[in-house]
C-alpha cells in the first residue's frame, strides 16, 4: 500500500463583479492553473516505473454569477510507494500552488496539515511473517480461497506498524453478491458472516507464531 497525504491551498486574490474582471485579481484562474499544472508532478516528473498519485478532489470558490471571489480553496490527496516520493510531491505542490497564484498576482498558502493526520508512510509486507500469514491462511482456508493482491495506491495507518516491527498486511473479502461495490460509496453491504472468518485467521496467525518462535 503506497504511503499518503493531503493538502489544502487558499488561493487569495481581489474579489470583483464578473463585468469588469480587469478591476479584480481572479482567484478561480489562478487556482484552475495550478489545479492543471500539478497533474505534471505525475505526468512529466515522476520516473514512469516509479507510483505516484496527486488528486485534487474539491475545489470552492464564490457563490453568485456574477462576482469574482476574493479566495478560492482547493485541496486532495498525493501518494508515492516511497518515503522520498512522498516528500518530492509536498515540496512540489507547495512550490506548484505558489507559483500558479503568483502568475495570476494572487498569494497562496499551502497546509499539509500535518498536526492533524501525519502523513501515512508505505505498507511494506516483511517476507518472513508474509510467507508465515499465506502458510496459516492456506491451511485453514484453502489456497484456492487465497490470491495475492496487486499493489494499490490505497493508504492504511496500519504502515506506522510496520515501520516498527515486521508485519503483514492482509484483507478478509466480504462482497455479498457478484456486483462489485466500493468503499467511500453508499453502495457498500458488508459480508457479516465473514467477520468470524477473519476473527478467527487473525487468532490463528498470532497463536502459530507464538508457538513456533515461543518454542525455539
Amino acid at each position: 500500500l503506497a504511503g499518503s497525504a493531503r493538502f489544502k491551498a487558499i488561493i487569495t486574490g481581489k474579489g470583483g463583479h464578473g463585468a469588469v474582471p480587469h478591476a479584480a485579481i481572479d482567484p478561480v484562474v489562478a487556482a484552475s492553473s495550478a489545479v492543471l499544472s500539478l497533474q505534471q508532478l505525475v505526468a512529466r516528473e515522476t520516473d514512469p516505473l516509479q507510483s505516484a498519485v496527486v488528486s485534487v478532489t474539491f475545489i470552492k470558490g464564490g457563490e453568485a454569477f456574477n462576482v469574482i471571489p476574493e479566495s478560492v480553496t482547493l485541496g486532495g490527496t498525493f501518494r508515492s510507494m516511497t518515503t522520498e516520493g512522498l516528500s518530492y510531491l509536498m515540496r512540489r505542490i507547495k512550490e506548484v500552488i505558489e507559483g500558479q497564484a503568483l502568475v495570476g498576482r494572487c498569494t497562496a498558502t499551502v497546509d499539509f496539515m500535518e498536526e492533524e493526520l501525519r502523513p501515512y508512510p508505505a505498507t511494506v509486507n516483511d517476507v518472513g511473517v508474509y510467507a508465515h500469514a499465506k502458510a496459516v491462511a492456506e491451511e485453514m482456508l484453502g489456497d484456492t480461497n487465497m490470491r495475492l493482491c496487486p499493489q494499490v495506491m490505497a493508504a492504511e495507518d496500519f504502515g506506522f506498524y510496520a515501520q516498527k516491527f515486521p508485519a503483514a498486511f492482509f484483507s478478509v473479502g466480504v462482497r455479498t453478491s457478484e456486483e462489485i461495490t466500493h468503499v467511500h460509496t453508499p453502495h457498500l453491504v458488508v459480508g457479516e458472516d465473514a467477520l468470524p472468518v477473519g476473527a478467527a485467521l487473525h487468532a490463528a496467525v498470532a497463536i502459530e507464531f507464538l508457538n513456533k518462535h515461543v518454542a525455539s
